[in-house]
């Protein structure tokens, strides 16, 4: 790749960043779209045996999740969902059926500080979360209409 192409995709690549950045919302969750396919049952108890046979666990004490196989399968029988423009996303039990998580209307909208980065959450029935993540600052516009009218809430990031 030559020079003059390499400083084209990066300008591109900086515009696209830019426009995700800005005013927004919570996802329509009708339109979201799920990123990989949940585990097998077969997947979940191969690896519940290589995860919670692992020494350096116990040793840690580090085997909450290994106690009952259910606690081990609620935690990794997951599947990751983007929103439709892909710039949220989180992690949905697969035991919820999809059509009822694409019923789900947002519940709330915060902003989380985690390290450096800035974290703009979504939350929705079920303990679902949505997030989209930036290094810029995040601010929840009117935080009284959202929390009365979760379906208002609008945010900036920068």
């Amino acid at each position: 790749m030559n020079l003059r192409r390499f400083f084209l995709l990066v300008l591109l690549i900086s515009v696209s960043l830019t426009a995700a950045a800005g005013s927004l919302s919570c996802p329509d969750l009708a339109s979201a779209v799920q990123v990989n396919a949940c585990p097998s049952e077969e997947e979940l108890q191969y690896t519940y045996t290589g995860y919670c046979s692992d020494n350096a666990k116990a040793y840690a004490n580090e085997t909450d999740s290994c106690v009952r196989y259910a606690d081990y399968r609620k935690m990794k029988n997951v599947a990751r969902w983007e929103s439709a423009d892909g710039v949220f996303d989180g992690y949905v039990s697969c035991d919820l059926p999809a059509e009822q998580f694409k019923a789900l209307k947002a519940s709330g909208m915060k902003v989380v500080r985690q390290g450096k980065l800035n974290k703009l959450v979504c939350s929705y029935p079920n303990d679902i979360t949505l997030t989209y993540r930036t290094k810029g600052a995040c601010a929840v516009a009117d935080e009284a209409s959202c929390a009365a009218d979760p379906a208002s809430c609008r945010a900036t990031c920068d």
